[in-house]
């Protein structure tokens, strides 16, 4: 009987391969983050150095998104055509090397196009190992698993800010880049090709059944007469582009989304030192909330995962876009009514408040990940979520961009800067309506 891998694994075990896909894709996406959240952590340090403004670094910052988001749709079609492996392979080499070759920077314009060409790499591992993983895990652990491994960008984040300090202080900030570029290179080059391989979905896609059933052997025990996915939006192959027009509300409302909740989250991600520094933190202090924010995202992304799988993604998304904008109102207000340099009290209420709203503008993009690996038929799944990665990096260049332009014009207050993440959080509601392929509820069946 005829029977696609999707449902193989839906009726067997998890193997001990499934569990390796999940941890090396999860180390790939860390040292992502740990390289993509190096610049936002050490700002203040090559400010100084650079003697510029904020305002006028914002380039720099901007530059590593704009990559990521060419990078994210332009290394998701290479994954859909010669396979997700060898392309998630060659964009960790770009995204380490581009991370040293930072470290050599001596003007913002440098700087901008060494973050740039790094930001290649960041997209294209994003959106390549998000879709591997979603196709080696059954769909009872593929929304948990998507949303687990996408904390791998704050959780690098975190790591960095617990790092910096102490290699600032051995190396300088240049050092920095060279010794966290040339760990993720090694680390994430030998895994990739060590563990991973294509998924037996992406070769049945791709017509190579011989290849998709010795694939299959790692996670079963016979050979099975396996047919290409069945998906939501073709009854046979589900072989269809991203810009198909079957495709259209979701490509706007995950965009929209995406666009939304990483304007929010670039901008506490890339700013929060700066601007907690100018606010009386010392730089240990905010580089530490950083570290905090990373954490708490974990648990933010991982949460979506387990709500979505239980209550839906319309009901769970919805609820993160109105906590959002709650948070995003008190954050702004205590920052605004703390006069000087706040008090050990006021400190640590800021520092909780940054770490609750990391959680959830993490479990937001968390979601879009879920939604994206459900949305969207094999033969374009990666393609897929590399577009809505794309479609995202918009309100990040944007933050990133003019987040210290808007902290200057606000002349100490922060307002301004508040205000724009708001309107992201507004906007991240409407497009949870736009959208009209949401993971289902557990208690309803699921296409595959």
């Amino acid at each position: 009987m005829s029977v696609s891998f999707s449902e193989v694994m839906g009726r067997a075990p998890l193997r001990l391969f499934q569990i390796f896909t999940f941890i090396v894709c999860l180390i790939v996406l860390v040292a992502d983050g740990v390289d993509a959240q190096l610049l936002g952590v050490v700002t203040p340090l090559i400010l100084k150095d650079y003697g510029v403004d904020r305002g006028s670094f914002g380039l720099a910052l901007g530059a590593a998104l704009f990559g990521f988001g060419v990078g994210s749709w332009s290394g998701g079609i290479l994954g859909d055509r010669v396979g997700r492996r060898w392309s998630l392979v060659l964009a960790a080499v770009v995204f380490s090397l581009g991370t040293v070759a930072a470290g050599t920077a001596n003007n913002v314009t440098e700087m901008a196009i060494w973050r740039f060409l790094g930001g290649l790499g960041f997209g294209a591992a994003y959106a390549i190992a998000i879709a591997l993983t979603g196709e080696w895990l059954p769909d009872r652990w593929r929304s948990v698993a998507v949303t687990t491994i996408s904390v791998g960008t704050p959780l690098g984040g975190s790591i960095v800010g617990a790092l910096a300090p102490t290699v600032v202080g051995l190396w300088g900030w240049r050092g920095a880049f060279t010794c966290f570029g040339a760990a993720t290179f090694i680390v994430c080059v030998v895994l990739i090709i060590a563990v991973l391989r294509d998924s037996p979905a992406f070769l049945l896609a791709r017509g190579r059944t011989a290849e998709a059933k010795k694939a299959a052997r790692r996670v079963v025990d016979e050979d099975l007469d396996l047919v290409a996915e069945r998906h939501m939006t073709d009854t046979s192959s589900g072989s269809i582009g991203v810009l198909d027009r079957s495709n259209l509300r979701l490509n706007i409302g995950v965009g929209l989304a995406f666009t939304s909740a990483t304007l929010v989250a670039y901008g506490i991600l890339n700013w929060a030192t700066t601007l907690l520094t100018s606010h009386g933190f010392a730089f240990d202090q905010a580089s530490y909330t950083v570290f905090v924010a990373g954490i708490t995202s974990i648990a933010g992304s991982i949460s979506a995962g387990l709500l979505i799988q239980r209550f839906g993604s319309k009901q769970v998304m919805t609820g993160i876009g109105a906590a959002l904008l709650v948070n995003l109102v008190v954050v702004a207000a205590l920052i605004e009514s703390t006069a000087g340099a706040p008090d050990a009290n006021q400190r640590v209420l800021i520092m909780a408040l940054v770490g609750l709203l990391a959680a959830i503008f993490s479990s937001g993009v968390g979601g879009m990940y879920a939604m994206l690996t459900h949305g969207y038929p094999p033969s374009c799944r990666s393609a897929g979520i590399g577009f809505g990665i794309f479609m995202g990096r918009i309100g990040a260049y944007l933050s990133s961009t003019f987040g210290g332009w808007l902290l200057d014009i606000g002349n100490g207050s922060v307002i301004p800067y508040f205000a724009a993440l708001c309107i992201g959080a507004v906007l991240l509601m409407l497009a949870v309506m736009i959208n009209d392929r949401h993971v289902p509820p557990a208690r309803q069946p699921q296409a595959v």
